[in-house]
């Protein structure tokens, strides 16, 4: 017997929304379980908690469990490539820092294209970098720096958070900059470059300021500069890089969330949107300002821009200056 036709067009219609009802449903499922948020710098650090306090506040608003992964080393390129090679469901995310920019420059290979391989989901925060000395030295400021450094040349060595980071970008860049040669120590995280600078192994650093503050207010380290090209609002006294001597430089610390490429447009928009929720609660922005961080919600969109942008930037001033 033939089918009424009203009643095929209304099974035909059905049919046709199928595809669109699950698609819908499977973007409603995420996420389905747990989340990893690979953090491809040493626990312990300013970033590293940063972090454990985006990922405490996401799971909230994601209602599923968010786990920070510490997968450090090489300048954060061992973790920023096990992110990259990973399925781009959405359930393992990347703690993205200049690191990722900066490692097709300051390395012979990098097995990651940092503006192919990844989709941006939101920026978080910024934060400064801080040129840190131990009180022994005999200067107070880059300039005095500078001048000693070409009398006593290769005498003074600067501790850095290891190869690739933007603490390495930092005195790197000081040395071409001003001629001077301070010696390049790479450590395997924040921590323990902080505890030579205390133990007077090395006579600088180059840190976020959290987690050295404590020992700045008890005398035990000085303050020279910091590397944005203006003052920094919780630090206002301290003068950067820039106006010291040295114009030009600017080197910001900044955190987002990105995921493997080809991530589902519905995960970038459920997560942004999350990402953001978590930045406008004020509990966030009071962790995040004693952290010594900025909170600066981006976009995708603005994201990615941020990281285009950045990796031209420190890849013509690296080119430019030999590095």
């Amino acid at each position: 017997m033939e089918m009424p036709r009203r009643q095929f067009l209304h099974m035909a219609i059905g049919a046709a929304a199928l595809p669109v009802m699950s698609q819908g449903a499977a973007a409603q499922a995420y996420p389905k379980r747990p989340v990893n948020l690979v953090v491809p710098i040493a626990a312990g650090g300013a970033v590293d908690t940063a972090a454990r306090i985006v990922a405490e506040k996401l799971q909230e608003k994601l209602q599923e469990s968010v786990v920070v992964e510490n997968r450090p080393g090489a300048g954060s390129v061992i973790g920023t490539s096990f992110v990259a090679k990973a399925a781009p469901d959405g359930h393992t995310l990347l703690l993205m820092e200049p690191g990722a920019v900066l490692a097709k420059w300051l390395n012979k290979t990098v097995p990651f294209d940092v503006t192919a391989d990844f989709g941006s989901i939101a920026m978080v925060a910024t934060s400064p970098l801080v040129l840190f000395a131990h009180p022994s030295v005999a200067f107070d400021d880059i300039k005095g720096l500078i001048a000693y450094s070409k009398a006593n040349p290769r005498k003074l060595s600067v501790g850095t958070p290891g190869i690739g980071t933007p603490h390495h970008l930092a005195a790197a860049w000081l040395n071409t900059a001003a001629k001077i040669d301070i010696t390049h120590v790479p450590y395997r995280g924040a921590a323990p470059a902080l505890n030579d600078l205390l133990g007077r192994q090395i006579p600088l650093i180059w840190a976020s300021p959290v987690a050295v503050m404590p020992f700045v207010e008890q005398g035990k380290v000085k303050m020279l500069a910091i590397s944005t090209p203006e003052r920094f609002p919780l630090m206002p006294k301290v003068p950067t890089v820039s106006e010291s001597g040295v114009s030009g430089f600017d080197i910001v610390n900044w955190f987002g969330i990105a995921a493997p490429a080809g991530v589902r447009a519905d995960v970038v928009v459920k997560v942004g949107q999350a990402v953001r929720a978590v930045t406008e609660l004020p509990e966030v922005q009071r962790r995040m300002s004693t952290l010594g961080f900025s909170l600066d919600y981006r976009d995708s969109n603005r994201f990615r821009e941020l990281i285009i942008t950045d990796h031209q930037r420190y890849g013509a001033i690296i080119r430019e200056a030999g590095i």
